[in-house]
């Protein structure tokens, strides 16, 4: 037996993007809370056979105490081991897992098929078969929802199943919102989901009656709409499409009326987690008949046809809206709540109880007056401090970057003149004009810019003279660069210096204008005590035998080392990183102590040539000098004895992370504006 035995095993693909891994995650804080301990067992898909890492939900998990993971390799006990997802069972694992455990339950999220062909995901009894080898021959086959039990039943008579479901689990309280009133002056029509065909009816008809094309309501989608557009021949003007991603659900819930689900005839849906989000949220729920068996009378059921004069009068009889989002409530808080989940378990908890942290509140509609404008086309920097921005202060990232993750805040759209490719002059009034749009919508209280204050910036600020305008004023500047900048801090309320490790190597315009300024250490996205360490990196980055060589904003090769993906957090997986010397991925990688070739990019505005040099000549890092050759630099960085001396400065080294710093400086600037040039 290995030295701990733990109550509850979880073995899965910790990288799946949608239902699977919220629901791990779901459980694992549930367990954390009632004190059961928890060990996760990653097994890789072969049917997600691109490299992705972790679902950053479950990193969290990790990072935060909530679970353990299982080292390859290692054999694990357990009281109780949890199979998700049987699709990673369609070929034989290559190296199976060793796990001993008093009871095994295998969680049938999937169906093996759909209404066309049985079994054309899996083939149960190959997967069984499989199951059995490596894990004996007491698995019990446990379906999440009716649908699934009657599609077990159907292709595999003689399997055994318990007599009730492994119904999916959510935390009310994590995503309830209290609602005044509807969202608009029309019914706001809504969905979320990953984008796939399946999740969308086939005939075009059937998608414009579910999401009319009408005047009289509007359509809000988080993810997959070009997949209707597509269908429908278009995007109809009152939809408002959403990136995959680009919203957590919790908060784009709490800008819809109603949610509205309907799919291919041919899927069968297994449960509809995003149902079960949207009635946690309160949020009035219309799906098709066939969902009945599943939610019973706490949705609503119509066909397509009937959705836009049910939302309607939903959205015109308050008192019966809250009538229907109270028996909702009322049905999750029975049957998919915590309780229900530990019961089921039949495990007393071996370890005090976890405190699971709470997740920060969305921003309620009913208080838009808190709400902050984080602006800026570099979004690392400003999620870094979002993510730490007082609990009255709720931050909207406008930017034109498409790089978001999806546990972000809410975000606004803002491309830059290049995107829209105008004259300066109209992009000047396009940036006025947007600002003050945004503004006025989510009644800012302040605007934080983190990058160069343009024209159009300038103006607003006139323009809302009762916002506080601040600005993060980027250093670094290379030698006779950003003249034109110089000045402009009069506009606004108060100027931060975001810290530079380099910054004795600094001989940019700020180093000499004398404007007041509050400087703070380097901003990254992590504190260093939130970074995994190696062992769990390198699980959570796919990370075998072999060196990994991390690669950011260049392209490289070293014999002997496989190229990976990491994470922020994952980012102790490399042995070895070649990086563009951009602010954030400088910092972080020395913050993360990972031996780095910095190649600076001779075209940016920011003097990365004296950053890389600065890290050099200070022993933390290699510098890829203009016109050296590459390649002799990675041979030296190669060399195991040249990684553990730069992994060594760079702990000796350590900054701290000035991200809370930043966050608690906007928070004290909320009050009564009053400009540096005043």
């Amino acid at each position: 037996m290995s030295a701990t035995v733990y109550d509850v095993a979880i073995l899965s693909d910790l990288r799946y993007p949608g239902g699977n891994s919220a629901s791990i995650v779901a459980e694992v804080q549930a367990q954390a809370a009632a004190g059961v301990s928890t060990v996760l067992i990653h097994v890789p898909s072969p049917h997600l056979r691109h490299a992705r890492p972790f679902h950053p939900r479950i990193v969290a998990c990790l990072r935060d105490g909530l679970a353990d993971l299982a080292h390859d390799g290692d054999p694990v006990d357990a009281r109780l081991l949890v199979i998700r997802q049987p699709r990673i069972f369609t070929h034989d694992l290559a190296v199976p897992p060793v796990v001993r455990a008093d009871r095994t339950v295998l969680v049938v999220n999937q169906p093996p098929g759909d209404a066309a062909d049985d079994q054309c995901y899996y083939a149960v009894a190959e997967v069984r078969e499989r199951i059995t080898r490596y894990f004996g021959p007491d698995v019990a086959w446990a379906p999440i929802s009716p649908p699934v039990r009657e599609h077990l039943q159907r292709v595999a008579p003689d399997l055994p199943l318990p007599r009730t479901d492994w119904h999916e689990i959510i935390d009310v309280r994590e995503w309830w919102a209290d609602r005044d009133g509807p969202v608009g002056a029309v019914p706001v029509i809504g969905r979320h989901g990953r984008p796939d065909p399946v999740k969308w009816p086939r005939d075009p008809e059937q998608i414009r009656q579910a999401y009319p094309d009408s005047g009289d309501v509007r359509v809000r989608i988080l993810g997959g709409a070009e997949i209707a557009a597509a269908r429908i021949g278009g995007l109809p003007s009152n939809w408002e499409a959403v990136e995959f991603g680009a919203e957590q659900p919790r908060d784009f819930l709490r800008t819809i009326d109603v949610f509205v689900y309907f799919h291919d005839p041919r899927w069968v849906e297994a449960l509809g987690r995003t149902i079960l989000e949207a009635m946690a949220t309160g949020v009035p729920v219309i799906v098709g008949e066939h969902f009945r068996g599943t939610f019973g009378d706490a949705a609503l059921y119509a066909e397509p046809a009937g959705v836009r004069d049910l939302a309607r009068a939903l959205h015109a009889d308050r008192a019966r809206y809250q009538l229907v989002v109270k028996r909702a409530r009322e049905f999750v808080e029975r049957r998919y709540g915590s309780d229900a989940h530990l019961s089921r378990l039949g495990l007393r908890p071996s370890r005090r109880s976890h405190p699971v942290p709470a997740p920060r509140p969305a921003p309620a509609p009913a208080r838009p007056a808190t709400r902050v404008l984080l602006l800026g086309d570099q979004p690392d920097r400003l999620l870094a401090i979002a993510r730490r921005l007082p609990g009255d202060l709720a931050p909207v990232l406008v930017t034109g970057s498409p790089r978001l993750p999806p546990d972000g805040p809410l975000t606004e759209y803002l491309p830059s003149r290049a995107a829209l490719d105008v004259r300066p002059a109209r992009w000047s009034g396009f940036l006025r004009d947007r600002l003050r749009h945004l503004i006025a919508l989510h009644h800012a209280r302040a605007v934080v810019l983190d990058g160069l204050p343009h024209d159009g910036v300038l103006a607003a600020t006139a323009d809302h003279p009762d916002v506080a305008w601040l600005w993060i004023r980027p250093a670094m500047w290379r030698r006779g660069t950003g003249l034109e900048w110089q000045g402009r801090a009069a506009a606004f309320d108060a100027v931060l210096a975001p810290g530079e490790f380099a910054a004795a190597g600094d001989e940019g315009w700020t180093v000499a204008d004398r404007t007041p300024v509050t400087e703070v250490p380097p901003i990254t996205r992590l504190d260093r005590g939130d970074l995994l360490d190696r062992d769990a990196a390198r699980a959570a980055a796919g990370v075998t035998g072999e060196p990994a060589l991390l690669l950011r904003g260049v392209s490289a090769a070293v014999p002997e080392f496989r190229v990976i993906e990491a994470d922020a957090g994952a980012l102790r997986a490399a042995d070895l990183a070649v990086a563009a010397a951009d602010y954030t991925t400088f910092h972080e990688l020395l913050a993360a102590t990972v031996p780095t070739v910095f190649v600076p990019d001779p075209a940016a505005t920011d003097d990365q040539l004296a950053r890389a040099r600065f890290a050099a000549a200070a022993g933390a890092a290699l510098c890829a000098e203009p016109g050296a050759d590459l390649a002799d630099v990675l041979t030296v960085a190669a060399r195991s004895d040249v990684r553990a001396a730069l992994a060594r400065r760079c702990a000796d080294l350590a900054f701290d992370n000035g991200a809370a710093a930043a966050a608690a400086w906007i928070g004290a600037h909320c009050g009564a504006p009053a400009r540096i040039g005043a």
